[in-house]
């Protein structure tokens, strides 16, 4: 084992550690009764009775009464002549979590270490993020001919947790488990070797020692199946919990809290509901783990009543913390319920002097993006910063989605910027070559799959491609070329700049893939190439259930109305959202309500609208969206009124921003935009270009201008458009054959999908833009999306 510990790089990534105890304020003694601080151990000099005291502080995990008794102790010779003793004190120190206090009590132990002292040294290390020097102080112990034990052999299994020290030395210490003869005779051992495995993605072999195991626990079943409920193996740890019951045991609160999470991942109501009624049988349900899993559940269960019976569950917790808190909100984000609901939570949630977690600031600003609500997400940023919890990548990665689908790109790319600069990798992109362990070990936040997963998505939101590469090559160098976490997220931010093929090449090269990479993969070529295959979406759709045991989800019927509506069978995607066996969120309602515009259909639109207001009362898209159909068929008194009604409520239309990035710089554009440096050369070569194609065909559709003014000034105003600025922009400082890559917050108005598509054919340039809904990939005058839009 010494041997290959050593064969270790000097530094591996490692987890903080955790502070100790908080110490009582007054008394050292305020968890024993007042006899206590007269107990005769204190003054005795009697080794038992010292152990005993030791023991007690160490069970009660007191710090501060320990450092008393060893303060004590040293003022005779008891510590130095006696092994019990001095364990007994090693021990508190190492429950504690003190590492430097118990390494100088086992390092004064010279001539009194045994097995027991040794153990307790190197669980202490493995349990605080020194696995490595605990992996190494166990292969001195073997070196002094010293064997291991039952505890040091779970320490050792501990140890391994790290993939690179498993690599190393688990093998090892299953051969020692082998050797000592505890190969399925002992729990505990046994416990710990499946746990050793199972983190280390090896369920299969973490079954095999289950399985050989001779007496099984509770403890040991509920690790399992947490163990597969982890591993995205819900079916299995089903299974498994099936045979818990046949064996006649009973769930304790972990079993059952973890059960309900496999049923959350299944999707399987009817088997949450049965679990419910069994913890409220066995009196679980009162328990915190269990009610925040159910509440979980519930949010995300397919079901009319979801958010009703969560509420209930939430309701009926004895207290509420930050993570049922945290459960409720984020169950109402996803379930689309309207933002008022869920910032009124986040109030009382506050009036109960609850502190919000990450989770929790994450959820809520998801709910402000939703509706591009960037006032209610400016003040949930402040509550962010004055709880220091910006530093949190899932934090950062939600405000620069939140900015950024609210059309404050300047903000989202400050605070993508600070997120970047504060991971340490800005060093890099500044053109100093530091070398890799430099950024590394500077990162205050620490280096890990998730923080990339984050900054990759987060550069995804503002189409920031060279960011995003820039961040797929460090993430290569620091060892995640196959983390499944990091190759999620390339392949969404490569589907979303634009880059479908480096995106089928993650997704390709991806071997453990889950139901997100999946789904991240179909909605890119989604995005990229919807043609309105109704029959073959149908037939999809209901095989996933039928074929593949997998209950639809709201972004999966979200997907079949946008199918229906946009191939023109408006009242088939109405009805198809009135036989839903769960309430449409906004989301499904705005995509109705935007096919019925470019199908012209009042009736269903002013329904779709009615939903949508409902839902999100503070969006103005739908009042936009309505009015824009009451345009279109000349209902000037409806568009009259649907403008009052915005006024009244304070809502405005939110105002169209095009960008592209040349030579990683960000360049952003809005309509009649004379602000940008080269604005004279851009109009000069606007005029040009839209002559050109004038005479290929392209006519001006002023109809979708709802002011009232000239023809004339009405194409002069269309000409003007964003987007149409950021394409010539991109004419004029790009050369062939690199496509133009356009980014809009608002989906293309019909006028510019019509002159972008001309300006491919006469320019010979590949122009791909993605607005808020879908990309455009233009060339030759043909555009990707076959004019389902």
């Amino acid at each position: 084992m010494a041997a290959a510990v050593a064969a270790l790089p000097g530094k591996l990534p490692r987890q903080p550690l955790p502070p100790p105890p908080p110490s009582p304020p007054n008394s050292i003694f305020p968890r024993y009764p007042k006899s206590l601080a007269a107990h005769p151990a204190l003054s005795s000099n009697h080794p038992s009775d010292v152990s005993a005291l030791l023991a007690a502080a160490a069970r009660a995990g007191d710090l501060r009464l320990g450092r008393a008794l060893h303060r004590r102790l040293l003022r005779g010779d008891l510590l130095d002549r006696d092994a019990v003793v001095a364990n007994s004190l090693l021990t508190l120190y190492s429950r504690c979590g003190a590492v430097a206090s118990a390494r100088n009590v086992f390092d004064g132990m010279r001539g009194l270490r045994d097995i027991v002292s040794w153990t307790a040294m190197a669980s202490c290390l493995a349990r605080n993020g020194a696995e490595r020097d605990s992996l190494l102080l166990l292969g001195e112990m073997l070196e002094s001919g010293l064997l291991p034990n039952a505890y040091t052999l779970c320490a050792a299994a501990h140890a391994c947790f790290p993939h690179e020290l498993y690599r190393l030395v688990g093998g090892v210490v299953l051969g020692l488990v082998h050797k000592m003869g505890l190969w399925g005779t002992d729990v505990a051992v046994g416990s710990a070797l499946i746990d050793m495995l199972a983190r280390n993605g090896d369920l299969a072999s973490a079954r095999k020692v289950f399985d050989g195991l001779i007496k099984k626990t509770v403890v040991v079943w509920t690790l399992l199946i947490s163990r597969y409920v982890q591993g995205e193996c819900a079916e299995e740890a089903v299974e498994l919990f099936l045979d818990f019951l046949e064996d006649g045991f009973e769930p304790d609160k972990y079993t059952m809290s973890s059960m309900i999470s496999a049923c959350t991942e299944l999707g399987s109501v009817r088997l949450g509901l049965q679990l419910h009624s069994l913890a409220l049988r066995m009196g679980l349900a009162s328990d915190a783990c269990v009610s925040c899993g159910l509440v979980d559940m519930y949010a995300k269960s397919n079901i009319k009543q979801a958010m009703d019976y969560a509420n209930k569950v939430f309701e009926r917790m004895p207290k509420n913390d930050v993570i049922s808190w945290t459960a409720l909100i984020s169950g109402y984000v996803q379930s689309g319920v309207q933002e008022n609901k869920i910032m009124v939570l986040f109030g009382e949630m506050s009036n109960e002097s609850i502190k919000p977690n990450h989770i929790t600031y994450s959820s809520i600003l998801k709910a402000c993006a939703s509706i591009s609500d960037h006032d209610s997400g400016r003040q949930v940023h402040a509550h962010v910063i004055k709880s220091n919890q910006a530093s949190a990548h899932t934090v950062g990665n939600a405000l620069v989605s939140m900015y950024a689908e609210s059309g404050c790109m300047e903000e989202a790319r400050r605070v993508f910027n600070q997120l970047y600069e504060r991971s340490m990798i800005s060093c890099i992109t500044e053109g100093r070559d530091f070398p890799l362990d430099h950024w590394i070990v500077r990162m205050d936040v620490g280096i890990s799959s998730s923080t990339f997963a984050s900054l990759i998505s987060a550069a995804a939101s503002l189409g920031m491609l060279t960011k995003g590469q820039q961040l797929h090559a460090m993430s290569l160098k620091a060892g995640f070329g196959s983390d499944r976490f990091v190759s999620n997220s390339l392949v969404s931010m490569y589907s979303r700049c634009g880059y479908l093929e480096d995106a089928c090449r993650s997704f390709n090269e991806l071997k453990d893939r889950n139901v997100i990479s999946w789904t991240s993969m179909i909605s890119g070529l989604a995005k990229h190439g919807h043609v309105g295959l109704v029959r073959e979406g149908k037939e999809y759709f209901r095989s996933m259930q039928r074929d593949h045991g997998l209950i639809p989800r709201m972004e999966h019927y979200a997907c079949m109305v946008d199918l229906l509506a946009r191939s023109g069978l408006v009242k088939e995607a109405l009805e198809f959202i009135n036989e839903m066996p769960l309430k449409a969120d906004a989301l499904v309602w705005k995509t109705l309500l935007g096919a019925c515009r470019s199908h012209d259909n009042i009736e269903v639109g002013e329904i779709a609208a009615k939903n949508v207001i409902e839902l999100e009362p503070r969006d103005p898209a739908p009042y936009v969206l309505l009015s824009n159909l009451y345009a279109d068929a000349g209902l000037w008194d409806e568009v009259a009124r649907i403008r009052s009604a915005m006024r009244d409520n304070n809502l405005n239309k939110e105002t169209g921003l095009s960008w592209m990035e040349v030579e990683n710089t960000t360049h952003e554009f809005r309509a009649g935009d004379t602000s940008h440096p080269r604005a004279q050369d851009i109009y000069g070569k606007l005029d040009t270009l839209v002559g050109e194609i004038k005479g290929m065909g392209y006519v001006p559709d002023t109809s979708i201008v709802l002011h009232d003014m000239s023809d004339e000034l009405k194409e002069q105003y269309l000409l003007q458009h964003s987007e149409k600025i950021a394409v010539v922009f991109g004419l004029i400082t790009t050369s062939a054959p690199k496509p133009i890559r356009i980014f809009k917050n608002l989906r293309v108005c019909a006028d510019c999908h019509s002159a972008i598509k001309y300006m491919s054919k006469a320019t010979r340039r590949e122009i791909i833009l993605r607005d808020s809904n879908r990309f455009h990939r233009m060339k030759d005058g043909e555009c990707s999306c076959g004019e389902y839009w």
